[in-house]
C-alpha cells in the first residue's frame, strides 16, 4: 500500500492535537526527502539481523520504524540493506539510532532518517522483536500506523485518518 507524502505541517494544520508528533530530532540521509507508509517495526539494541530479514521482505510501501534505543555505538543501517529497501519497494526507514555509508545514502532514492551516523557494524545475533509497538519521541509507533516524515519530522495520522493501530 503506496501512500502519497504530505508536508508534515501541513498535516499538523490539518489535525492539530490528533496527529501524533514524534519529538526526536532526526537527520535525513536518503535522497528521498519526504515519505509516507504503513509502519512496520522492530524493537532491537546494536543487532540489525532483524531488520536485515524484514528488509528482504516486499516492503510494499512501507516504512520500517526501528528502536534502537537512541544507540549511536553501532550502525543499524548500511548502504547494502538501504539499496535492499529500495529494490523491494520501502518507502523509508526511521531509525531511532545510528546508519553508516552516510555519502552513498545521499544518492540512493530512499528515504532514510536517523539520529546520526557511526562506521562501526552492529551485532547479527537476532536479539530483539519484530511488529511490536515501540515508542520514542513520546509517541508510540503502531504496525499498520500511517507514519509522513519530511525534514520537519515524523509524524503519525489519527487512528481514524490513517486506518492503523494505537
Amino acid at each position: 500500500m503506496s501512500t502519497t507524502p504530505v508536508p508534515t505541517a501541513d498535516l499538523v494544520d490539518q489535525y492539530g492535537d490528533q496527529l501524533r508528533v514524534c519529538d526526536v530530532q532526526f537527520t535525513s540521509y536518503g535522497a528521498v526527502r519526504s515519505f509516507a507508509g504503513p509502519v512496520r517495526t522492530i524493537s532491537c539494541h546494536d543487532d540489525n539481523a532483524l531488520f536485515h530479514a524484514l528488509l528482504r521482505e516486499p516492503g510494499e510501501g512501507a516504512v520500517a520504524v526501528i528502536d534502537g534505543g537512541a544507540s549511536l555505538r553501532t550502525a543499524l543501517l548500511g548502504d547494502l540493506m538501504a539499496e535492499r529497501a529500495r529494490a523491494n519497494g520501502w518507502a523509508g526507514v526511521v531509525i531511532h539510532g545510528a546508519i553508516r555509508d552516510a555519502a552513498t545514502l545521499a544518492g540512493l532514492p530512499l528515504g532514510v532518517q536517523a539520529l546520526g551516523t557511526n562506521p562501526r557494524k552492529s551485532g547479527k545475533a537476532g536479539a530483539g522483536e519484530v511488529d511490536v509497538p515501540v515508542s520514542f519521541g513520546g509517541v508510540t509507533f503502531t504496525p499498520g500506523d500511517i507514519l509522513h516524515a519530511d525534514e520537519d519530522g515524523v509524524v503519525l495520522l489519527p487512528v481514524a485518518a490513517g486506518q492503523g493501530g494505537s
